[in-house]
């Protein structure tokens, strides 16, 4: 098990009282001992999130927008500097192998993805690429999030004036004298920022970012964000296992206009049947505290699986959970370990509705 010293930021999260815990194997911050306070400041103010499971891959060479234009699932072509999208690489049975963040520069495009995807997508683009003059480098990167509508504000106090705003924008700041390329991050609840900075830089900056206001903030609460945000992440929610539109993601991270890429074939199929697919990532309100990896069950049946967990502040416990096509009715009750559960399309529709910390009802 990596120890928690392999954290980048270890000594920054100690100081501000950090518990540690893990997520598929990796290190995280689970919380820094008040989830609660945590997550109202990624909601009403600003929360400062350490990302070290994420990576960026370099693509180089004159002809690194035209092959991964042929490569990935949205339009990276016509995107110009300062500019980006979300996309996934797939194989060409659909099967969704990287959920990717596409930056384009003048020079190079940078490819966030999961850390652990990194020497993958590598290793597929350079086989891929036959003659073609693109070069891909992995680029030593700490990536860090701001959560919360006062982003901006925080941002100011640091030095930096008038961040992106349109999803997957991107320019180079200065914090506390080193180099930020600031991104608005689609994939993040709430639409928060990402950060990327040199490993040698990324103390400094996650203090001045923390001196001018936000609330160092950890995974206990980003994952209640995220699955009230109905946002799956890579690892944790999608799998080679998974097609797009299983997801729920091929609205944003497919361009239906552009040309031929790998697994379109199998995209436009289910496009043209109305994204019918078996299985489909959804909400669940649970009775009680689940875990990942749990099944999901109907009459006895087993209908699905959760991939994340979470108890959220304003709503209790909650998931996602790919469940059977018979299951996805908002409001359709089944059951995680023996406790009943209930099926949410949007979890703010049931807080709106008066539903929260509601438990579901039992049958």
């Amino acid at each position: 098990m990596p120890l928690r010293s392999d954290l980048l930021l270890h000594d920054a999260h100690t100081a501000a009282g950090a518990r540690f815990g893990e997520r598929r194997g990796q290190p995280v911050v689970a919380s820094y001992g008040d989830v609660a306070g945590e997550y109202s400041a990624a909601r009403e103010a600003t929360a400062l999130v350490d990302l070290p499971h994420r990576g960026v891959l370099e693509a180089s060479g004159p002809q690194r927008q035209k092959f991964l234009q042929g490569m990935l699932s949205h339009d990276v072509a016509g995107r110009p500097p300062g500019r980006g999208c979300p996309a996934a690489l797939m194989n060409a049975k659909g099967a969704v192998q990287a959920l990717l963040r596409v930056l384009v520069e003048k020079d190079v495009v940078l490819l966030e993805t999961d850390l652990d995807r990194i020497g993958f997508l590598q290793r597929t683009l350079e086989h891929h690429r036959v003659a073609a003059p693109v070069r891909f480098a992995a680029r030593p990167t700490s990536v860090l999030a701001l959560l919360g509508p006062w982003g901006a504000r925080v941002l100011s106090a640091a030095g930096v004036d008038s961040p992106p705003v349109s999803p997957e924008a991107h320019q180079v700041v200065a914090i506390a004298d080193h180099p930020v390329r600031l991104v608005r991050a689609g994939d993040l609840p709430g639409r928060g920022l990402v950060l990327h900075v040199a490993p040698e830089g990324a103390a400094d900056v996650w203090k001045a970012l923390h001196t001018a206001g936000a609330r160092p903030a950890g995974h206990d609460a980003l994952d209640a964000l995220r699955v009230e945000g109905l946002r799956p992440w890579y690892g944790s929610d999608v799998t080679e296992e998974n097609l797009l539109h299983e997801t729920g993601l091929v609205g944003e991270y497919h361009s239906p206009a552009k040309g031929c890429y790998v697994g379109q074939e199998v995209v436009a199929r289910l496009e043209a049947r109305g994204g019918n697919v078996n299985k489909a990532l959804r909400g669940l309100r649970l009775s009680a505290p689940a875990t990942p990896g749990a099944t999901v069950h109907s009459e006895g049946r087993e209908v699905g699986r959760v991939t994340t967990a979470a108890v959220s502040p304003r709503l209790g416990p909650i998931a996602l959970a790919y469940v059977h096509r018979g299951h996805f009715a908002s409001g359709t009750t089944v059951e995680v370990d023996a406790a009943p559960a209930t099926v949410v399309t949007s979890f703010e529709e049931e807080a709106a509705s008066g539903n929260e910390a509601r438990e579901p009802a039992r049958e």
